[in-house]
């Protein structure tokens, strides 16, 4: 259903495409690396020669620093209990992790994991990505918010449409290029976006990206630019693997 939604509304997108009998590929996959199957994935990023990601589940959640090559844990700071781990974001030495429905962010030091503030905000937290200078916000609607990092507060706000229809369920975003990449969750689609119009400029299928999964593997989920910072690396949650792709279609204007 969520396949036919999708293609319905990205009417010329280059996955429909593609699906249509277009056989040009959309991407390569490049290197695999172990990934912890323990991990449900909400949020990913690399940098300063680290894997960063945040995990969900009540119970469950945590912040973490992690080897790319071996898949290691090197560092951890779980959450309270009744906290569920979303999206996280590296900016100016601090790391921001969203909450499911809490209406919280924590920040800790990037390098120690040690806690730093907290801020509130309004609705759900889905995914966290940065351009650098504001912090990206999904919440599951068709909305980004662009945030202060200072004091959370929305600057601006950015409703994602292809060729004018509304796409929802954004969940894990990263900023690469200029662009918005964003998982659609429950769905093998990454999106890009253009942070300024929110006009949806390429759709990525990668369903063909781990078909044998094991049955404990649930939905793709997890995006960061890989460290030579022109690839990706994309997960999901409680996959045993990453995957470091190159993308190959280039982004349309649309």
């Amino acid at each position: 259903m969520l396949f036919l939604l999708i293609c319905a509304v990205a009417l010329l997108g280059s996955a429909c495409s593609r699906a249509a009998g277009d056989t040009t590929p959309a991407y390569e996959v490049t290197a695999q690396f172990p990934h912890d199957s323990s991990a449900y994935t909400q949020g990913l990023l690399w940098a300063d020669g680290v894997l960063f990601e945040s995990t969900g589940l009540n119970g469950q959640s945590d912040v973490r620093r992690v080897d790319l090559k071996s898949g290691r844990v090197l560092a951890s700071r779980p959450l309270a209990a009744d906290r569920f781990g979303e999206g996280l974001a590296l900016l100016n030495g601090l790391l921001y992790q969203l909450t499911w429905k809490a209406g919280v962010a924590y920040t800790y030091d990037a390098v120690t994991l040690a806690p730093r503030d907290s801020f509130n905000y309004p609705g759900q937290g889905w995914g966290l990505a940065t351009d650098g200078k504001s912090l990206i916000m999904s919440d599951g609607s068709d909305s980004l918010r662009f945030l202060s990092p200072e004091t959370f507060k929305v600057e601006r706000i950015v409703h994602v449409r292809d060729h004018g229809a509304p796409l929802y369920q954004l969940n894990e975003l990263e900023y690469m290029n200029g662009d918005v990449l964003a998982n659609v969750y429950e769905s093998n689609w990454v999106l890009r976006i253009d942070p300024e119009t929110g006009n949806v400029r390429q759709t990525i299928d990668f369903s063909d990206l781990y078909r044998d999964r094991p049955p404990y593997a649930e939905v793709m989920n997890g995006i960061a630019l890989a460290p030579d910072g022109k690839q990706l690396l994309l997960t999901g949650k409680r996959w045993p693997v990453m995957f470091e792709v190159r993308l190959l279609q280039a982004p349309q204007h649309r």
